[in-house]
């Protein structure tokens, strides 16, 4: 970390450290399960708690190390664990190191119930519909998957274009939890100049469900101090596979905070507290805006956490807060 640009504030404190990407997902059973990327980008790694705070202290576990070499052995990127059709499910990207940016989408399916202790196996790159002839055949990554009204969906980034490519979000219903059963659907693409920063950007899509709304926040613009988040948004009754029915935000939702000490927020997840009510943003940040090199190598992308508030048109509103905000 560069101490000379390190300022602590009250709000730059990370819930776990140098853990981007960061995932929690809240089991039936109230168990919350945490995964992220890790800077090395070579493994997945999961950790529980009966607590969202006490994800911080829990132990981690290695379910999974990449390849030696061929697809799968460089850039395990933003794993998000999801219980779906009575299953435990790992999706994440990953490229291969003799073509690094051969980044495609791959799933991971747990053998039993306790995606602690049980055994987890491979099931191969997620599986488009059979009558789509585009998904998954360029850069892919940042899947997210959620059900609704007994449907699960399916929302991932991927490149597409010539040259310096364009990263879009697509949305599909799920046939089974490594297939497609439609084709996709583009939801968003870079439209404005904060999602068009060094690289024209929409990745890391994120569901959150409130009131008879659902919104989607996603991650813009390169992974340095001008990566944000914008928001799309639904009525729960609307067809989530027909993008006029989405409204997008002209403007970012959450951004760089120099005040807070705050910088490229970003590739978040939402989840609720132990009341059952409150929803938490978990996210990532880091604590300072000069990176030498590639911000992408940069270890210091921290995962941080807020509540989410709502204003007096019960619209969800992002603020950075203290710990001792977050979990009084």
């Amino acid at each position: 970390m560069n101490k000379n640009n390190y300022k602590e504030t009250k709000y730059n404190k990370p819930l776990i450290l140098q853990r981007a990407d960061p995932y929690v997902y809240k089991s039936q059973d109230g168990t919350y399960y945490f995964t992220a990327s890790v800077p090395e980008y070579d493994k997945i790694v999961l950790r529980s708690s009966d607590t969202v705070k006490g994800l911080a202290e829990a132990k981690e576990k290695t379910l999974w190390v990449k390849h030696e070499e061929g697809p799968q052995s460089i850039h395990i990127w933003a794993p998000e664990i999801h219980y779906v059709d009575g299953g435990w499910y790992i999706y994440y990207a990953a490229g291969d190191k003799d073509d690094i940016w051969e980044i495609r989408p791959y799933v991971l399916h747990c053998k039993g119930q306790d995606p602690m202790k049980d055994e987890w196996e491979e099931l191969g790159m997620m599986q488009a519909a059979n009558e789509d002839e585009f998904s998954f055949h360029a850069f892919s990554l940042d899947a997210t998957v959620f059900e609704h009204k007994g449907d699960y969906y399916y929302i991932w980034a991927e490149k597409t274009g010539v040259g310096k490519q364009i990263s879009n979000l697509y949305i599909a219903k799920m046939e089974t939890p490594n297939k497609l059963a439609t084709v996709q659907v583009l939801l968003t693409t870079p439209d404005y100049d904060w999602e068009r920063i060094d690289f024209w950007v929409n990745e890391g899509p994120a569901i959150l469900k409130h009131n008879g709304k659902i919104y989607m926040t996603f991650s813009a613009s390169a992974t340095g101090e001008c990566y944000c988040m914008g928001m799309l948004s639904i009525d729960e009754d609307a067809d989530l596979l027909d993008p006029a029915c989405w409204t997008k935000l002209r403007y970012p939702v959450l951004k760089t905070d120099v005040k807070a000490g705050v910088f490229g927020p970003g590739h978040n997840s939402f989840v609720k507290a132990e009341d059952g009510e409150t929803d938490l943003c978990v996210y990532h940040a880091r604590p300072y805006d000069e990176i030498v090199g590639d911000p992408l190598y940069d270890p210091n992308r921290h995962a941080m956490i807020m509540k989410v508030r709502y204003d007096e048109n019960d619209f969800p509103v992002f603020e950075y807060q203290t710990m001792e905000e977050v979990f009084a």
